[in-house]
């Protein structure tokens, strides 16, 4: 994509529209047809995908790691390349190439398919985006466009431009950066004039709005815009997919007149998270993963000196303390890491707390300090990569050793310095995950400060169950604050509901809308809105069963083992029907449930899975109709994931030994698991609904109006009715459920 193609529209790039000299930047965004869909989700290797930012480790036939979108210590992230899946059966986010990449790039589906498809070098075939369609596209895309636009705008002024040539490339040289590392890094330039990116962006069509929101620029009291990295030398803060999401600017002793601040950084922003970031990850994560280890340094040029002597694992922190986001990113690729201290040891104190934080994420952390004078950027420009391995290898300390003796040194003889020193040693070592690990430095702290094995011992284990108590009190206050907000937000809605039927003269809908349930079980949820249905494309679902909280009650779980028999199994034959001519006609999985809950006039209770249903129905009959695979690559994010969540291994329905004989696939038994699937789902739900349906009646509101009682008593005689039929017919199962 050319960034300076001005007002000539390219596929897939800004169009610079001007009305009055007042550009605007809109973006020509496609939409993929469905057979380049197709192509790319064939091409997309689940397990090639996922491995280029998670460790992954083959156990039997699926690979396993550390899941990337939430804090764990044992790997509960399975890739199963049979299924095309992933799934965390810890936070439960997975899904097919495409999901994985949408969540763990937080991009567009259609975002993610072009991500895959410039991996697999797919070409794209595409068809233009309605107007809605183009203002749905989101903010993210466009300050990714803009800080791209910035960093080939600061390296355009570092090679191009005098001031660039004198001042910024030479820096670099001096620094001893060779031409291919600046160009690897993308380094950059930013002349003294301090609204020459500002003036050139806008030219160029980019938003004012956005060049502001990416903090590139800033606005002063006077309304004006202002560089924010002017007069510097430019660091380009690459993400781990390898997008820019911020800069670094280190002022030259030129520019320094006025100036107080030696760097300055990018601002947090909708695509920028301080805290979530490590300066040189994206050139680090294939190396790290490769070495089997981590290299923690400080700063931009301690990292680019490192690369450059040969050593590639290597990460900043780029001058703040560690977070835990930051531990698990580089906890995705490795467990090992060592952090390199200057040679003076200062700041290494302060530094302990982030360290701890690396013990109770698993980690296996070593200390290395250089030599007096030297900072890791100094020392790689002294020596190649052997000397410098060499040299980590024969002085790297394990950290608690590193920690004891580094405060016995500063405690000396004093008995009170001593006990905070010990304090401190075990407080470290509770914080470890592993008992057996614990148990190792235990016994070796107690060599090193000369005391009691058991004394440590019992320490140790009051601070953990001090951990795990503090734990569960911060678990108790998060639910309460949940389940506050969950009323706090009914009773918001159930006052929108009230307001917006007092003028609707709809019985049914005032019902359904106005009732709000008073029992605990309940959730205190009003039951789902009534939607007329002449609505065009109108979901006309009405219940008194609350809308959230039923994921562990039995018709949901009920359902959930439906919509996988719908998702696995739906264009498979289940039975055979004559028709008028006495013809045997096929029924499928799909137009079995679909026909028979039509035909006692009832429905799922989840959207998503009435959904999922519908468009079933509608293409059940269609050339080619492959269930899992159509819904695996449906363009609805919601449909897919669901569709990749029940095709996982792990949620396989049943294992039936016929007698002892081999394993019956569920496949197999299609003709007798359907339809007890279903019967059994049928009496749940209705037994479900009627226990709702009474429950609404103990409503003073709906007590107090003979209208709407009757309404509800109506309901509950049909329900009756209903649920009796369905015992009827099931023979043997004629105990009613109340």
């Amino acid at each position: 994509m050319n960034l300076y193609e001005g007002e000539t529209a390219v596929a897939v790039s800004p169009i610079f529209l001007s009305t009055n000299h007042n550009f605007l930047c809109t973006f020509v965004l496609n939409m993929i047809d469905q057979a380049t869909i197709d192509r790319i989700l064939d091409a997309a290797q689940i397990v090639d995908v996922v491995s280029d930012f998670v460790t992954l480790r083959k156990r039997g036939v699926n690979y396993v790691g550390l899941c990337p979108f939430h804090n764990e210590k044992t790997p509960s992230f399975s890739v199963s390349p049979s299924k095309g899946v992933c799934k965390c059966f810890s936070c439960g986010k997975g899904g097919n190439a495409v999901h994985f990449i949408m969540e763990h790039e937080q991009l567009s589906y259609y975002e993610a398919l072009k991500w895959l498809a410039k991996k697999y070098n797919i070409e794209i075939k595409e068809r233009e985006l309605t107007k809605e369609e183009k203002q749905n596209q989101s903010l993210r895309e466009s300050l990714f466009l803009v800080n791209q636009f910035a960093a080939e705008y600061f390296q355009d002024i570092l090679y191009n431009n005098i001031d660039g040539q004198s001042i910024g490339m030479t820096y670099f040289r001096q620094r001893g950066f060779r031409d291919d590392i600046i160009k690897k890094f993308q380094l950059g330039f930013s002349t003294e004039a301090k609204d020459a990116l500002a003036k050139t962006a806008i030219q160029k069509g980019y938003k004012q709005e956005l060049l502001l929101k990416t903090g590139l620029c800033y606005m002063k009291d006077d309304g004006t815009i202002r560089d924010r990295f002017w007069g510097r030398v430019i660091f380009p803060v690459h993400n781990i997919a390898g997008k820019v999401v911020a800069f670094g600017g280190r002022v030259l002793n030129a520019a320094t007149k006025n100036v107080q601040m030696k760097y300055v950084n990018s601002p947090e922003s909708e695509i920028y998270h301080k805290s979530k970031e490590l300066y040189g990850i994206y050139f680090a994560k294939q190396s790290i993963i490769r070495q089997d280890r981590c290299f923690l340094v400080e700063g931009y040029t301690d990292v680019i000196s490192m690369h450059q002597s040969g050593i590639e694992n290597v990460v900043a922190s780029s001058g703040t303390a560690l977070t835990s986001d930051q531990i698990r990113l580089i906890h995705r690729f490795t467990n090992n890491i060592t952090v390199l201290y200057d040679g003076d040891g200062a700041g290494i104190k302060a530094s302990i707390r982030g360290i701890d934080m690396l013990l109770e994420e698993g980690m296996n952390i070593k200390v290395c300090l250089l030599p007096d004078g030297d900072d890791p950027d100094s020392f790689a420009r002294k020596h190649n990569a052997t000397e410098y391995q060499a040299y980590i290898n024969n002085n790297e300390v394990d950290f608690i050793r590193f920690k004891t003796n580094l405060l016995m040194d500063e405690a000396g003889k004093d008995p009170i310095k001593r006990a905070e020193l010990i304090s401190s040693i075990v407080k470290s070592i509770s914080v470890i995950p592993d008992s057996i690990v614990r148990s190792v430095y235990i016994k070796e702290c107690s060599q090193l400060l000369k005391m009691d094995e058991k004394v440590l011992v019992d320490a140790t284990a009051k601070l953990i169950e001090q951990a795990v108590e503090n734990k569960e009190k911060e678990e108790e206050r998060k639910k309460q604050r949940e389940e506050y907000n969950k009323r706090q937000q009914a009773i918001a809605q159930s006052e929108e509901a009230q307001t917006a039927n007092s003028n609707d003269d709809n019985v049914n809908a005032a019902v359904s809308s106005d009732y709000p349930p008073s029992s605990p079980d309940a959730g205190s949820i009003p039951p789902q809105e009534y939607i007329p249905a002449d609505t065009p494309q109108a979901d006309t679902y009405s219940s008194y069963i609350p809308t959230q909280g039923n994921e562990g009650k039995v018709f949901y779980i009920q359902e959930e083992s439906l919509v996988k028999m719908i998702i696995r199994y739906g264009e498979k034959v289940v039975c055979y029907v004559e028709d008028e001519d006495g013809n045997e006609q096929p029924v499928t999985v799909t137009e079995y449930i679909a026909s028979n809950l039509r035909e006692d006039d009832i429905q799922f209770h989840n959207p998503i899975h009435r959904k999922i249903l519908k468009e079933a129905e509608e293409n059940i009959h269609n050339d080619n109709f492959v269930s899992e695979r159509f819904f695996l690559s449906s363009p609805d994010p919601e449909i897919s994931k669901t569709a990749a969540d029940m095709s996982s291994d792990r949620y396989q329905l049943s294992n039936y030994h016929s007698k002892g004989q081999k394993i019956i696939t569920d496949e197999e038994r299609l003709y007798e698991l359907v339809p007890r699937l279903l019967l059994d789902f049928k009496i749940s739900i209705l037994k479900e609904e009627m226990k709702h349906t009474l429950q609404a009646l103990n409503d003073p509101a709906i007590a107090s109006n003979p209208e709407k009682c009757a309404e509800i008593m109506t309901h509950f005689r049909d329900l009756t009715e209903t649920q009796n039929m369905i015992l009827k017919d099931a023979g043997d199962r004629t105990t009613s459920l109340y």
